[in-house]
């Protein structure tokens, strides 16, 4: 039945290869991202995602480097840990003449370093001639764009295409055009610098006599164009420094997390970076994108939650989510993109298969958790930041989104949210676990909507509260006391509608004749963070979650092992998601379950040992943790994917027990506890407010110690043990 499910699912990302055994390398900036094998090439030959990316477009499809007409032999590659650069080291292999070899392998070392700004992709090619003897040689760069929507990328068949362009070669490179159905021309354009010897159609070839001990550098730019001719006109180095410079910028406001544990802070730095990578700026503000290569664009509810892992760290991404989010807020009914008024926005996409309506992505509103989490966020937003300008110049945008949740939200008018697809080309599935197969009964048959989803009531319970507050804040009493009794009302009604005592936990869903999902899932987990939970059943439900079943050594799976749909290998139904185990850790810490949340976070550092460059990727397979190995990775995941990136400071957080009430001038700990791997933690420029604190956290044996290091402004430190 899954295979089926999956098979007829029209978004299904199509796995003719496995990013995991292409072993790709990533780079992404703003709208640009690559995806690179380990020598820095882009094959065509093979049937996979590798590209250079740009506005939902694949631009560079093929751009393998030869050395006298053959492959060089790999010694390493690495992205650095800002995320942005990538580094090639390269040797020739045996070159030989006449069946003699000339020059032996490991003669000379060719070096590639490449990086991503506004829209081009810079790469410097260096060779160094380590022989005695001079060297010719003939390097040679195969360069081809198919200008694949990233649909067709992913799997989408289109009946029709647009045109290739005649191709123009200049001097010193080529340009390789295309001109959409949609009436945009794309171009992408290498260009060299020294001009190269020789330029041709599909190849840029460079030719020298390299003497004994010298190097001779070449720099390459590749620039992305959209309907207009763009120039990269700046330096390497130039365009380096620019790079560099907002980077530090961009990380200016963060506070620095630095603890004993080195590993742990490979982890921690790598999720920083990560997280700066996948920010892009939006003329509304910054917003983090939410996974390279499938979700490299906005996506609400991704956008939300990453907020929220970070929002004590740094509240700048969250204003900037917000005011995205207000900006994009669905002002009419459109049935084929699921818009209703008030709704906050599912994804959005740019390139010509959504300007086509191909896919109704160009922006869609699929989503019925975005807009509870919108007011989440918002009320967040203003206990960490006491930003009252703001929170009043989207309040309209808050009591529209309150105002959906009461009428269209409520398809039947039974007191809970629901959803139902109206747009054809739209999602089956609207919460975040939306592929086809996701939500279903015990016996494992589909579940029929409308469908009314346990977290999705979680969410607009604190919604609701948290809107209460902002109601209060701007002196709308009476709506503020309405919204409290709407909430509690909520949370009666959950209680007695979702909760299965044989399952130990919430069901996962009421269908559409309201017939409940007894199912056990990690969607119960949400549950707890909200707070819709009430006590004595949400300490059962945090318990369920890290038991047998649930619980794999790395972390709490989507679905539990006992469940008939239950696959370790399904994107939602048995796999482990970084972010959705945090959102439990945090909801369980609430609870008092600290022991649940360390768990969590113990499986989860673990795993990032395993994974290359320390990055949690969007998912991990749910097969059960073995002794000496590593976890299993899923296939078509993306990574980096923002929200997993982030997963380990709201891991942290609940540990701490953390929170900021900046109106307060406020900083609290309730009962902080750390795992037995972390014996100190420092943080340096956590800022509240006008204020800013450095802190130094020791771990003992039943507690954690706190001493202020440097307090700036005025700011209380309160710890609860």
């Amino acid at each position: 039945m899954e295979n089926v499910d999956r098979q007829n699912d029209e978004y299904n990302i199509v796995a003719s290869s496995s990013l995991t055994d292409d072993h790709i390398e990533v780079l992404k900036q703003g709208e640009t991202f690559g995806l690179f094998d380990r020598y820095g090439d882009i094959h065509s030959l093979r049937m996979g995602s590798q590209g250079l990316y740009h506005e939902g477009t694949r631009f560079l499809s093929r751009f393998e480097l030869t050395i006298n007409g053959e492959r060089p032999l790999l010694l390493s590659s690495t992205v650095k840990e800002d995320n942005v650069l990538l580094n090639v080291d390269l040797t020739n292999p045996d070159m030989t003449y006449e069946g003699q070899v000339e020059v032996a392998r490991g003669g000379l070392h060719l070096s590639r370093s490449r990086f991503l700004w506004q829209g081009c992709c810079f790469e410097r090619l260096r060779v160094h001639n380590y022989s005695l003897l001079p060297v010719p040689v003939r390097l040679s760069f195969s360069v081809d764009g198919d200008f694949a929507d990233l649909f067709e990328v992913r799997g989408k068949v289109r009946t029709r295409r647009g045109r290739r362009l005649e191709s123009v070669i200049s001097k010193d490179g080529i340009s390789l055009g295309y001109e959409g159905l949609d009436s945009v021309d794309r171009w992408v354009t290498v260009r060299c610098a020294p001009a190269p010897t020789g330029v041709h159609p599909g190849e840029i070839r460079f030719d020298t006599r390299l003497p004994a001990g010298e190097v001779v550098q070449w720099d390459l730019t590749i620039s992305c164009e959209v309907g207009r001719r763009i120039s990269c006109d700046r330096s390497y180095e130039n365009a380096l420094v620019e790079v560099e410079r907002a980077l530090h910028s961009a990380k200016a406001d963060d506070c620095l997390i630095v603890t004993s544990n080195e590993q742990f802070n490979v982890w921690l730095n790598r999720s920083l970076a990560d997280l700066h990578t996948m920010v892009s700026d939006t003329p509304d503000g910054l917003y983090p994108y939410a996974g390279v290569p499938w979700f490299s664009t906005p996506f609400g509810r991704d956008g939300i939650i990453t907020a929220l892992e970070f929002l004590w760290v740094n509240p700048n991404i969250a204003r900037g989510v917000l005011a995205y989010l207000a900006a994009t807020q669905a002002r009419e009914v459109l049935p084929d993109q699921d818009a209703e008024i008030g709704k906050i926005l599912h994804e959005t996409r740019k390139g010509e298969m959504a300007a086509l309506n191909e896919i109704p992505f160009g922006r869609y509103y699929g989503s019925i958790d975005a807009t509870p989490l919108f007011i989440m966020l918002a009320g967040s937003y203003y206990e960490r930041t006491g930003d009252q300008a703001f929170i009043t110049q989207i309040w309209p945008n808050i009591e529209l989104a309150l105002q959906w949740i009461d009428s269209a939200g409520d398809l039947d008018g039974d007191g809970f949210v629901e959803y139902s697809r109206r747009s054809k080309g739209g999602l089956v599935h609207q919460g975040w676990k939306d592929s086809q197969d996701a939500v279903f009964h015990a016996d494992g048959s589909s579940a029929d909507g409308p469908i009314a989803l346990c977290e999705v009531q979680g969410y607009v319970f604190a919604a609701k509260r948290r809107a209460a507050r902002l109601a209060l804040v701007l002196g709308h009493t009476k709506q503020a006391r309405r919204l409290l009794k709407e909430a509690d009302k909520l949370r009666t009604q959950f209680e007695r509608s979702f909760w299965c005592n044989d399952l130990s936990s919430y069901a996962l869903a009421l269908d559409g004749v309201k017939q409940l999902c007894r199912v056990r899932t990690s969607n119960a987990g949400h549950c707890l963070w909200t707070g819709i939970a009430d006590q004595k059943h949400g300490m059962r439900t945090a318990k369920t979650l890290v038991g047998e079943g649930f619980f794999n050594g790395w972390g709490v799976r989507t679905v539990a092992a006992t469940e008939a749909r239950f696959n370790p290998m399904a994107y939602h139904n048995g796999s482990v998601w970084p972010h959705d185990n945090a959102l439990i850790a945090a909801g369980m810490a609430s609870y008092g379950f600290k022991q649940g949340a360390l768990k969590i976070l113990n499986g989860l550092f673990d795993a990032s040992l395993f994974l290359e460059l320390h990055r949690l990727p969007e998912l991990l397979c749910g097969f059960s943790r073995r002794a000496g190995e590593g976890p299993t990775l899923y296939p078509v995941a993306c990574s980096p994917q923002t929200w997993s990136s982030v997963a380990v400071f709201l891991l942290l957080q609940s540990c701490l027990g953390l929170r900021i009430e900046a109106t307060r001038a406020r900083l609290s700990f309730s009962q902080p506890v750390l795992p037995p791997f972390l014996e100190h933690i420092e943080m340096k420029n956590l800022r509240i407010g006008d204020a800013a604190v450095d802190l130094s956290l020791e771990r003992h044996a039943k507690d954690v110690g706190i001493n202020i290091l440097r307090r700036e402004g005025r700011v209380e430190i309160v710890v609860t043990k």
